[in-house]
């Protein structure tokens, strides 16, 4: 089987530099028409400049492929309509989403700036959701697409000093889990990456002992196989680097089902906090009502 994007169009944010170069550069090697969005700003989302777009859409042209360059602000519902467009009007269609701009801000909880907290939820989780917005009515009118987001180990379990960063990326995962159960008969798969590579972001933070193993291109087959038509899967979080790939999901335990016809004391819910926090036999988390309803009927109250 080889992944082929011919006849497809992407857009890759944040594709002016490290990951999102790599994943644009790859979709145009494998035939895709690809819009390079970049606003040219530095780690903490500093400047702007449309040079590192135009150079990364050059350098696709100069070796064959097709791209445009982009620089409007995934943070503003406005400049993500005009990702989007530049899409439609540069190539006809837009068929893959890949959300991947991002800055980053750290310092304690409580000494970050309030223009810093601002930035960072601005532009990974505000800036997926509009991008996002604005490219699935198109998706769902030619009833195909792939949209991939962009979450992070500070969102799935936590890192100090990256509170609002992990807070948007954390809100991502939620905004696809919602979303794919909106979009699920409209041939559309939502996906998300949680990637650990060396980039402009990752520097200082990567621990020594794995860091010149954490190449960024390692990140770059799960997120082609996602944004391929080859994909059958929505809803997955895949996490990534140093070529070690795996699924992460959310569990529940079994629990401890009280008499709901009942008072309920903190008292009985402190009695049995170790029975309900038992993970020995926890399951996949689909959500409260279906496991609620087998207990009750459990207990012969349904």
């Amino acid at each position: 089987m080889t992944i082929s994007f011919e006849g497809q169009v992407a857009v890759v944010t944040g594709a002016g530099t490290g990951l999102g170069r790599i994943y644009a550069t790859m979709l145009a090697e494998r035939g895709a028409s690809v819009v390079i969005n970049d606003l040219g700003v530095s780690v903490q989302g500093e400047g702007r400049s449309s040079v590192s777009a135009e150079a990364v859409a050059a350098a696709i042209t100069r070796a064959g492929g097709k791209a445009v360059a982009n620089a409007d602000d995934v943070a503003d519902p406005a400049g993500a309509a005009r990702i989007v467009e530049a899409a439609l009007g540069a190539f006809g269609r837009i068929d893959i989403l890949i959300n991947n701009a991002g800055n980053l801000r750290m310092a304690p909880f409580a000494d970050m700036p309030q223009a810093d907290i601002d930035a960072q939820i601005a532009v990974h989780l505000h800036g997926t959701l509009y991008c996002t917005r604005a490219a699935l009515p198109h998706m769902k009118g030619q009833g195909y697409g792939r949209v991939i987001f962009t979450s992070s180990p500070s969102g799935l379990y936590g890192l100090a000093t990256q509170s609002p960063y992990g807070t948007a990326k954390s809100g991502v995962v939620g905004l696809m889990n919602c979303l794919v159960k909106e979009h699920k008969d409209d041939g559309i798969a939502i996906n998300t990456i949680s990637p650990s590579a060396n980039t402009r972001m990752s520097v200082g933070l990567v621990r020594p002992s794995v860091e010149r193993y954490l190449k960024a291109e390692h990140i770059a087959p799960p997120v082609l196989w996602m944004a391929s038509r080859d994909c059958n899967v929505s809803g997955v979080t895949i996490s990534a680097g140093a070529g070690y790939y795996t699924r992460l999901e959310m569990y529940r335990s079994d629990g401890v089902q009280f008499d709901p016809e009942q008072d309920i004391t903190p008292e009985m819910f402190a009695g049995r906090y170790a029975e309900i926090a038992d993970m020995s036999t926890a399951q996949p988390f689909r959500g409260n009502m279906d496991a609620i309803e087998g207990k009750l009927k459990a207990m012969g109250k349904l």
